[in-house]
């Protein structure tokens, strides 16, 4: 199955401040997208599902870098 960008934005709660993130995801369909999402800020900010809120997932259209996206996507 073959890998797509995909362009996450929306809100994270960071103590008790809300702080806007826009993050470009690789993966198989925008479901999938948004489950990496919730698991990237889990690790990395130690945030719950329910503190992030995802506002817009938008599939990025394949240009000069979206050919080196499908690339670094493969192993």
């Amino acid at each position: 199955m073959e890998q797509k960008a995909f362009t996450v934005s929306g809100t994270f709660m960071e103590g008790r401040t809300a702080q806007k993130f826009e993050k470009e995801i690789f993966a198989h369909n925008e479901a999938f997208a948004r489950e990496k999402t919730f698991s990237i800020f889990g690790s990395n900010h130690g945030s719950k599902r329910n503190a992030i809120k995802i506002l817009k997932i938008e599939e990025k259209k394949e240009g000069k870098e979206g050919k080196a996206g499908k690339e670094r996507g493969k192993k």
